[in-house]
C-alpha cells in the first residue's frame, strides 16, 4: 500500500507512536473505545452499525523495520436472518496483526534513501506517516472475517414456511394438508362429466331403459 496522506491525529482510529519510540523491543498497551465507522462490516448482510461503540485492545511493539501492532476488537453486530428474515444481533470479536513499517527502512530495518523505491513492495505494506498509523482499514478486514456470511438468529432457526411464509419457530405445528394431485385430478373430472358420459363408462348405452319401458 502506498504511503498514508495525512493522517489526522484528531481520529480515534489514527494512533501515535512517538511515546514508543524506535527502540527494538519496546512495548505499549493501549485501550479505546471509538465509534463505529461507516459500512462496518459485511454489506446488506451483517455489520456494526455506524457509531456504535468498537472496544479497541492493542499492543504495539517496536521492532527494527517499524511497529507491529497486535490487536483485538469487540463489538455488537446487527444484521438479518437468512433463514426467518427476522432482525439479529450478535457480538463480534476479531483479532488482528499488523505491521506498520518506518518509511525509511526496509524489510530488514536498514534505511533507504528514498522510501517507495521498492514499489512492488510497498504495494502490500502499511506504513507509518510522522510516527502516526491509521487502524481503521486492519479493523474493517479484521471484521470482515470475523462475521458470518449467513447469519441465523439460531442455530436450529427452521425458517419460514415455504407455501405461506409463516415463521416455523412462531408455530412448530404449522403444515399444510399435502393433496395428491393426482386425485385431484380425477375428482375434477368426476365434477364436470354429464350422466351420458358415466353411463357410457359404466358400459350402459344412452336410452336403453327407454326402450324396455316400451
Amino acid at each position: 500500500m502506498a504511503l498514508n496522506a495525512r493522517l489526522d491525529h484528531r481520529n480515534p482510529l489514527v494512533f501515535d507512536t512517538h511515546e514508543l519510540g524506535r527502540r527494538p523491543g519496546a512495548l505499549q498497551r493501549l485501550t479505546r473505545t471509538v465509534d463505529g465507522p461507516k459500512d462496518l462490516g459485511i454489506k446488506g448482510v451483517i455489520g456494526v452499525p455506524e457509531g456504535a461503540p468498537v472496544e479497541l485492545e492493542l499492543r504495539l511493539e517496536s521492532v527494527m523495520e517499524g511497529v507491529l501492532v497486535t490487536g483485538t476488537a469487540r463489538a455488537a453486530a446487527e444484521g438479518e436472518c437468512v433463514r426467518c428474515l427476522e432482525p439479529l444481533q450478535l457480538d463480534v470479536e476479531a483479532e488482528f496483526q499488523e505491521m506498520f513499517s518506518y518509511p525509511d527502512a526496509d524489510d530488514r530495518g536498514r534505511v533507504i534513501a528514498e522510501p517507495g523505491d521498492d514499489a512492488e513492495d510497498d504495494e502490500d505494506r502499511l506504513f507509518l506517516e510522522d510516527g502516526l498509523f491509521d487502524l481503521e482499514p486492519v479493523l474493517r478486514d479484521a471484521v470482515v472475517l470475523a462475521l458470518p456470511m449467513q447469519p441465523v438468529c439460531q442455530e436450529d432457526c427452521p425458517g419460514l414456511c415455504a407455501e405461506c411464509g409463516a415463521r416455523l419457530a412462531d408455530d412448530p405445528d404449522h403444515h399444510h394438508d399435502a393433496v395428491d394431485i393426482r386425485w385431484a385430478a380425477l375428482q375434477g373430472l368426476a365434477g364436470t362429466m354429464k350422466d351420458g358420459e358415466k353411463d357410457e363408462m359404466s358400459g350402459a348405452e344412452p336410452g336403453v331403459d327407454e326402450k324396455q319401458e316400451k
